[in-house]
């Protein structure tokens, strides 16, 4: 049951002069739903959630949080920052060093003028969400990067927004800390029940955080779902370029062996693929995603005999990356490069037998 919508963006467009950054644009966010901007530099995911704040004035469009206009170009309302009931976390913390953590937290309560039993209440719970209670006498110059963090996290929660949002809150930890950091933001949005729109262009990060992911480029939405849709069925080569790691494949379509569900198709070097349509439309030619996790490779003699795809093929070279191993392999007169965890032991120059499921060989839509 999708959560009614919290935030919603209608046909949002920014500009700088003659130069239109964002848009139009239209997105929601269920209540209690955390939804993730994703994207390189530039696309303009910043720029939506400082509108979204109220720091940016949009050109045109509608924004609603909680059924409130918060923009509407049409009508000429736009509420200022202040009035519009929400908090941000931002990339760079926006800690006071001359403040003790206390007061950081308490600033933003202090403003709204409460009372001084109302912040001492507040500010303890709002530290002990980030387990940060123990801090709140030293001053944030004397805290880690890790722990400016919490602290940042903590003022945002103080007074109880409707909604919360993220400006790239972990880009400047180191990536241990920063993996610790994305379990425990969402643990604390889970617990606190609380809408939140978070930007980043870190993909662990909007795959490990999101309920839904909205992919930008260039100002525009390239594709909007959950992370398995976003990851498993991309629709544009775009997105399947930028979430993850894939081979885009090219060919033509043997229209007398594709059906609604599967196309195939032909490469420029002779082989037959079998891919997965996702309910979209095919020409004459189609270009095919596969991920590099999703492509398998054994030695002939323990290949799958059956199988729709399995080509020959030949090792070009092993990269050792650690945690996985990246294989290039020469495949029709073209390289693919395959992702196995943990070290592959396979020689340049092996032949061996490549192999993928349809299900995993995904048609594109921008063919």
């Amino acid at each position: 049951m999708t959560a009614a919508p919290h935030i919603e963006v209608e046909d949002l467009v920014i500009r700088y002069g003659a130069v239109q950054a964002v848009g139009p644009v239209s997105f929601t966010v269920g209540a209690g739903e955390q939804m993730t901007l994703l994207g390189p530099s530039g696309c303009g995911k910043t720029t939506t959630l400082r509108a979204v704040a109220g720091l940016e004035k949009p050109y045109s469009g509608r924004i609603r949080v909680g059924g409130r206009v918060m923009f509407d170009g049409a009508a000429n309302i736009n509420l200022p920052a202040e009035e519009r009931g929400l908090s941000m976390v931002f990339q760079s913390y926006a800690i006071w060093p001359h403040m003790t953590v206390f007061e950081n937290v308490a600033y933003g309560l202090k403003v709204r003028r409460k009372s001084a039993a109302e912040i001492k209440e507040r500010v303890r719970e709002a530290l002990a969400l980030v387990k940060m209670e123990a801090f709140a006498d030293r001053h944030a110059s004397q805290l880690s990067g890790g722990q400016q963090q919490r602290v940042a996290v903590a003022r945002a929660c103080a007074f109880s927004p409707s909604v919360l949002l993220f400006d790239e809150p972990l880009s400047n930890l180191d990536a241990k800390l920063r993996g610790n950091m994305r379990i425990e933001l969402r643990e604390l949005q889970h617990r606190l029940g609380v809408t939140s729109l978070y930007v980043t262009h870190d993909l662990e990060e909007a795959l490990a955080m999101s309920d839904q992911i909205l992919v930008m480029n260039a100002g525009n939405i390239e594709q909007n779902g959950s992370p398995d849709a976003i990851y498993n069925c991309p629709r544009t080569t775009f997105v399947a370029d930028f979430v993850g790691s894939s081979n885009l494949i090219r060919g033509k379509v043997l229209r007398d062996r594709s059906s609604a569900d599967t196309v195939v198709i032909e490469t420029d070097g002779g082989q037959v693929i079998h891919a997965a349509t996702c309910g979209r439309q095919y020409g004459d030619t189609a270009c095919l995603s596969v991920r590099t996790v999703h492509l398998d490779i054994a030695d002939a003699a323990s290949a799958p005999p059956q199988h729709p795809n399995r080509w020959p093929a030949k090792i070009e070279r092993s990269v050792f990356l650690g945690d996985l191993t990246q294989i290039h392999v020469m495949w029709g007169g073209r390289e693919l490069i395959i992702r196995r965890a943990g070290p592959q032991h396979w020689q340049e120059g092996q032949q061996i037998v490549l192999s993928a499921d349809p299900a995993h060989c995904t048609l594109l839509e921008d063919n």
